[in-house]
């Protein structure tokens, strides 16, 4: 995997479209602050969408856009819950391995929400497949993805308003890695949701 040219361009873009990245991650923290967090997963879906739209198709990013994946806000509400209970869990037996099982998580569901809002795969479709194409392939190149889009996202922390590009950037190149990987995966046809074709390819 090309990490430098996925970071070069991954700086690029979001320069170009700092203003509109900037504003859309202001609403979704905001919507997710004011809403103690209930808003969060289902923003950061549009937000993500918003952001592969930018990287695929050029087109610039709307505040409007984090509330676009609004279909699938109780899906991701309850995983985002198992999510932090299964975290919680693991911090009351030791700090450690919540630590552990939050990284886990991470690791393995790092491409869900594209897959969600692009492939439009159901919550444990897209799971599953994360974790498939977390696998396939060097999993410590998989890891290098995850370590860089954690520390780009984490650096941003330390400047009262670093993150406000740090978060476009993270984002950006998660996408573009994203994109990578997916090109490496069989379109799904035209008008076929992902389950009807499985059932369809299982019954031949």
């Amino acid at each position: 995997m090309d990490f430098k040219g996925h970071l070069e361009k991954s700086w690029h873009l979001t320069l170009q479209f700092i203003v509109p990245l900037i504003f859309m991650t202001l609403v979704m923290v905001f919507a997710s602050f004011l809403t103690l967090g209930i808003l969060g997963p289902v923003t950061l879906a549009g937000y993500m969408h918003a952001v592969l739209l930018l990287v695929r198709d050029g087109r610039e990013p709307k505040v409007q856009d984090v509330f676009s994946q609004m279909g699938l806000f109780l899906p991701l509400l309850g995983f985002g819950v198992v999510t932090v209970i299964a975290t919680a869990i693991g911090a009351m037996m030791l700090i450690l391995p919540g630590i552990l099982i939050a990284l886990g998580i991470v690791y393995g569901c790092l491409y869900m929400m594209p897959l969600m809002t692009d492939r439009k795969l159901p919550l444990t479709d897209a799971v599953k497949e994360s974790f498939s194409m977390a696998l396939k392939g060097d999993p410590l190149e998989h890891a290098i993805v995850v370590i860089l889009f954690l520390g780009i996202s984490w650096v941003g922390s330390f400047v009262v308003i670093g993150w406000l590009f740090t978060q476009p950037l993270a984002t950006v190149f998660l996408v573009l890695v994203y994109q990578e990987r997916i090109s490496q995966m069989p379109p799904p046809s035209s008008g076929d949701h992902p389950i009807k074709q499985k059932i369809d390819s299982s019954a031949n």
